[in-house]
């Protein structure tokens, strides 16, 4: 832990005390690594170390914000944003409820998600890491792009209520590869994520590239007819559909605010596939937890589905305030989402296809572009990219051009699901956008859902 951290945020309570404001301090800093690749080069290499300081003031049902990048040894400034922020909040406008001021019962430090191997790994390593993903797949024609982005995340905070603060430090690494052809514009894709070096393994991404170009060089990719399918999806576009829940599932603010398929009379009822549990697990590493919620509450394995019957939403401590709700520890700025496996021994890409079928069914991988068309009816739109596969009832393995597909959730994870796959692996979900939040969800290496309809099919990629 950073003495100098603690130091700085206990003196600037200690300042805010002795002028009698009421706030609190989130502090986050971020160390942050990418290379990227494009035509098969480092097309990018860089690096940037970020202090980003939150200040929060409250005064009866009036709240305000103050945010600045700043760096520890600059403390008359900080200080001055704490004068700001106070003054600041007598001009706001009341809430129409009454926001908390968490008082802290403890000192809460976590610095169990953190590995410094990963955290200081070498350009050296990262560029030996893509030239082993794409040994001898590379030619005059199929192309190497990418990118390898990994960091050091620290979260902080500490307010006027308590002398106590929480501190959380992790590591995350997120690997993409990508080959594609350059004049028949097929992409073959392959992804990693890392909490700690150990994660990594280049080997696996190879494999999984040469199994994905040795279907490509098989025949001329088809365009997919539209009508109903068995879809069978991958991790990436299965974590991307429970991110999505999120925003229009059970996220308590978000349903009292009418944007989900969700409300309140759901609560004990059967949404989904009893094959469908979906828990909130902080201890699961690899989706980089919190362990502790912002407010101090204790975060522990929390059902949201069990047997596909919801128990119930998600309520951060400010939605919480507003709508005379009870917090359930979620107040933090990524869930630690993880859908339970199901009884499918199936490894990997080359299993599937060697598996046994009497129908044609389409193996997404990718879900691009998805959007919401009607969050009251959990209906979301995405197009395929990357690997999708027409795995043909007679043995035979087909590439396909991209194909849309618009659906409710409740239908995908519905009593359409088929089944779930044995092994589980962490998908990386992290955004490149805003302050660094490494974030990851555990879900099944397969699902396979039956009779799902394809709205759109493209003829070229």
């Amino acid at each position: 832990m950073n003495d100098q951290i603690i130091q700085t945020l206990t003196d600037l309570r200690s300042y805010a005390n002795n002028k009698g404001y009421e706030i609190s301090i989130a502090y986050h800093e971020e160390d942050s690594y990418l290379m990227r690749f494009a035509n098969s080069a480092i097309s990018l290499n860089t690096n940037e170390h970020l202090i980003n300081i939150e200040i929060t003031a409250y005064q009866g049902k009036k709240r305000a914000s103050y945010q600045l990048i700043t760096d520890l040894s600059k403390t008359n400034e900080i200080k001055e944003a704490v004068d700001t922020t106070a003054e600041l909040v007598t001009h706001a406008q009341p809430l129409n409820y009454q926001p908390t001021v968490p008082e802290l019962k403890e000192t809460f430090v976590d610095e169990s998600g953190f590995d410094a191997d990963l955290s200081k790994i070498s350009n050296e390593e990262r560029l030996a890491y893509f030239n082993r993903a794409a040994e001898n797949l590379e030619t005059d024609k199929i192309r190497l792009s990418g990118i390898f982005s990994n960091g050091t995340n620290i979260v902080a905070h500490i307010n006027t209520r308590s002398e106590h603060y929480q501190f959380f430090k992790t590591s995350d690494a997120q690997v993409t590869v990508v080959l594609s052809h350059e004049e028949k514009k097929w992409e073959a894709l392959a992804e990693q994520s890392a909490q700690k070096k150990t994660d990594l393994d280049s080997s696996q991404v190879h494999y999984d590239l040469s199994f994905l170009l040795d279907q490509y060089h098989k025949e001329n990719a088809i365009q997919i007819s539209l009508g109903n399918y068995d879809i069978i999806f991958g991790p990436a576009a299965t974590a991307e559909m429970i991110t999505m829940m999120n925003w229009i599932g059970f996220n308590g603010g978000l349903m009292k605010r009418g944007y989900s398929f969700l409300d309140e009379g759901k609560v004990g009822q059967k949404i989904f596939s009893d094959k469908y549990n979906l828990i909130d697990d902080p201890d699961k590493k690899q989706t980089y937890p919190f362990k502790r919620d912002l407010t101090g509450i204790a975060r522990t394995p929390y059902p949201i589905f069990e047997e596909g019957i919801f128990q119930g939403f998600l309520w951060s401590q400010d939605d919480a305030d507003e709508f005379d709700a009870k917090p359930t520890g979620h107040t933090v700025p990524h869930k630690s989402l993880y859908l339970a496996p199901g009884g499918q021994n199936v490894k990997s890409l080359q299993e599937l296809v060697n598996i046994p079928r009497k129908v044609d069914i389409i193996y997404i991988p990718f879900l691009h572009y998805m959007n919401i068309v009607n969050p009251s009816k959990g209906i979301i739109t995405a197009s395929s990219r990357f690997g999708t596969l027409l795995l043909k009832a007679d043995g035979s393995v087909l590439t396909a051009f991209n194909v849309r597909l618009t659906q409710s959730l409740l239908d995908i994870f519905g009593d359409k699901v088929d089944w779930l796959s044995q092994t589980t692996v962490p998908y990386n979900t992290s955004q490149s956008y805003g302050s660094r939040n490494p974030t990851a969800v555990i879900v099944p290496k397969f699902i396979r859902v039956n009779d799902l309809e394809i709205s759109h099919s493209n003829p070229s990629f």
